[in-house]
């Protein structure tokens, strides 16, 4: 799964809140080349 995914798959699956969700994504793909998702960020409200 591409990080968008895991992102959305934690924020509306797990019910996590945006910060959390983008937090989790990342962290189950350090591993991974970081030019996949290095750049995200989140701006504005968390919740």
């Amino acid at each position: 799964m591409n990080f968008s995914g895991r992102f959305y798959e934690n924020l509306y699956q797990n019910r996590l809140d945006k910060a959390q969700a983008l937090r989790k994504a990342m962290l189950t793909m350090v591993n991974i080349d970081p030019k996949e998702w290095a750049a995200f960020t989140l701006i504005g409200e968390v919740e």
